[in-house]
């Protein structure tokens, strides 16, 4: 990753802090994005200077529709180029299927998909042969084990088809996509000691949560030139919640 550039969005915490630090170390120069938690933001940007990379912090709402081309953007103007996009940020609204609102629908939707896609798109444009786009999905794609995930689970299965898309829209370039989908990971948002945390242990195969540095290491791999023949693939780090 010697010399690369590389945009996390959702950076500032859980999967995503954890993503830009592993680039980081890696070699990569790394642009976060964070919605309103400026002090994590920064904190992650301290982190990374201290590794010796370049790192700047960018507060980009990916359910506004201007803020994915501006996080690339100022990603470029950073550090004047950008190899490696981790399309991270998401949010999950979970509840009864007759409680979710239009609101909840548009809100998801906007986030989970048009963003990405939007985010995608900007860095298309910038990503030259070599480069690299990792999704970040959900194991609630492909098992779904209980009432409540509906607009979530439908949210990180769209992913999928534009991951696939992706994958033959840009292959001619050099450029490869990739989806990763997380289990049951132990962040501030799902903390592994959490009320729920029992019942999603007990879905698992290895009878434990994930670490944001599991999930990490897999979107590390997929960005380093080892995977360069890789490409419309998606991989679960999920402890067997699939299985």
């Amino acid at each position: 990753m010697n010399g690369r550039a590389a945009l996390v969005t959702g950076g500032s915490r859980g999967i995503g802090a954890a993503t830009a630090l592993r680039l980081a170390q890696d070699g990569a120069d790394v642009a976060i994005s964070y919605v309103s938690d400026e002090r994590a933001a920064a904190e992650v940007v301290a982190k990374i200077g201290a590794t010796g990379r370049r790192a700047v912090a960018v507060r980009a709402d990916a359910g506004d529709a201007q803020a994915p081309a501006e996080a690339v953007a100022r990603t470029v103007e950073a550090f004047g180029r950008l190899d490696v996009l981790v399309n991270n940020a998401g949010i999950g609204v979970l509840g009864p299927l007759e409680s979710l609102g239009a609101a909840d629908v548009d809100r998801v939707l906007d986030v989970n998909v048009r963003g990405v896609f939007l985010t995608a798109q900007a860095a298309a444009a910038q990503l030259g042969r070599g480069g690299r786009i990792i999704t970040v999905g959900s194991c609630m794609t492909q098992r779904v084990p209980g009432p409540g995930g509906t607009l979530y689970a439908m949210s990180k299965a769209a992913l999928t088809g534009l991951n696939k898309a992706l994958a033959r829209e840009l292959g001619g370039r050099g450029i490869t996509a990739n989806l990763v989908h997380p289990g049951p990971v132990d962040t501030d948002m799902n903390p592994a000691g959490g009320p729920m945390a029992a019942g999603q242990v007990s879905l698992t195969a290895l009878g434990r949560f994930g670490t944001a540095e599991e999930i990490a290491a897999m979107v590390s791999f997929l960005a380093g030139d080892e995977a360069a023949y890789i490409t419309g693939a998606e991989f679960s780090v999920d402890g067997g919640h699939a299985a």
